[in-house]
């Protein structure tokens, strides 16, 4: 019988123990089921002590001040970041409309290709421009790729209308005939006629053209792109 008063006496003691173990989440769950606890114990919020890492130990009025000014300091990062980002897409929404204009007005391809390379490399100062043909072209311009970039184009546009990023060192050499260190971006030019080629822009840096970049710009700059290219290479 002593033996199995101690077990049960044992078995209570252990389930009391279970009992008033606290954890984080219950400590946690309490307060935020009861928001009047620091009214009832205001002392609390003076006398309660905790580390912080910059300053030591401070008070929880304190602790709290602290991460309302980190986080207002973020807020005014992240709205000055937001406000450069407007700044730049408003220089470049004028840029491309300059552009589009200067297109309309090229009266041959040639003239089209010269206005695209000095709109690259002048206005947008990115590294180069190549525009690679899936059907030669009687074009002569410093900016046709002469190589047979078929492959490249099942690799990397068959399925999508643009590649952002990197270039393995084979397709940089057939594109641009020389390595490209920085990043790429391949335009797929194509209209209801089928596909007409597609336009290679290098930049040296390697993180300018990166998948998560917005395509609302470039899209409406490759639909005239590739209207314009269609009527010129026709009147040839």
């Amino acid at each position: 019988m002593s033996k199995e008063m101690n077990s049960d006496t044992s078995s209570v003691e252990s389930l009391q123990t279970e009992e008033i173990a606290l954890s984080d989440d219950i400590v946690v769950s309490f307060l935020q089921d009861n928001p009047e606890f620091f009214n009832r114990h205001p002392e609390l919020v003076t006398s309660l002590r905790v580390q912080d890492f910059q300053r030591g130990t401070v008070s929880l009025v304190e602790r709290q001040q602290q991460l309302l000014r980190t986080k207002v300091h973020n807020l005014e990062e992240e709205i000055t970041h937001l406000m450069s980002v407007a700044n730049q897409n408003e220089q470049l929404f004028v840029l491309y409309s300059d552009l589009y204009l200067r297109l309309l007005d090229c009266k041959d391809s040639t003239e089209l290709l010269d206005c695209l390379t000095q709109a690259t490399t002048e206005l947008l100062s990115l590294s180069g421009l190549k525009l690679w043909l899936a059907q030669p072209a009687d074009i002569a311009h410093s900016s046709i790729c002469n190589e047979n970039c078929q492959d490249i184009f099942d690799n990397r546009l068959a399925q999508e209308t643009y590649y952002f990023g990197r270039l393995q060192q084979s397709e940089q050499q057939q594109i641009f005939s020389e390595s490209v260190l920085g990043s790429v971006v391949l335009i797929k030019l194509s209209d209801q006629h089928g596909t007409i080629g597609f336009l290679a822009i290098s930049s040296q840096d390697a993180d300018h053209f990166d998948p998560r970049m917005d395509t609302l710009l470039i899209s409406q700059f490759t639909r005239l792109v590739s209207k314009l290219l269609r009527q010129h290479i026709a009147s040839k």
